[in-house]
């Protein structure tokens, strides 16, 4: 029977530091992973457990509903200032219903500026526009009812579209 005899670096035996890695993984490189050099201590992008929305360049969605209920609440404001001046000043009333008639209230923020710059009258209305808007936002808008009537709205709406297609693909 022959035997062999397998010969080892010298520096698996002796080292001048002293190792808690195993003989066999101490002289492997790192195994390669491109994403951890890419990600900066204050990155999250990889970290989170969240869908990754593509297409929405600068502004998360959430940014953008934001925009969209910013918008929405201006709107909300005018509609009250207009009530409350319709009863108690009607000359005020009638300045801003023919505003109305000229500019729209798709954005929000432009509308109002545009507001201040026609006259020092359309400035207060302007300012009390955006005081309502404000105070509407931090204090009467329902966060919670807006989240359970949203999650109520999309299981509601998916349900019918999937049983309006099962029915029509039932039917042909």
């Amino acid at each position: 029977m022959e035997s062999s005899t397998i010969i080892l670096p010298v520096s698996q035996y002796f080292s001048l530091y002293p190792s808690s890695i195993p003989h066999t993984t101490r002289n492997r490189a790192p195994p390669f992973r491109p994403w951890k050099q890419r990600i900066s201590p204050s990155s999250t992008a990889l970290q989170c457990h969240k869908m990754f929305v593509p297409g929405f360049g600068e502004a998360s969605p959430e940014a953008k509903a934001a925009k969209h209920l910013h918008d929405f609440f201006t709107y909300t404001a005018v509609k009250i200032v207009t009530a409350q001046l319709e009863d108690y000043n009607r000359e005020a009333h009638a300045e801003l219903m023919e505003f109305l008639e000229t500019h729209s209230l798709s954005d929000g923020d432009k509308f109002c500026a545009d507001l201040m710059r026609e006259s020092p009258n359309h400035k207060a209305l302007a300012l009390r526009i955006l005081e309502v808007r404000s105070a509407y936002c931090k204090n009467d808008f329902e966060w919670d009812n807006l989240k359970r009537l949203t999650f109520k709205m999309v299981d509601e709406r998916n349900t019918r579209l999937m049983r309006d297609y099962v029915s029509e693909t039932i039917v042909q």
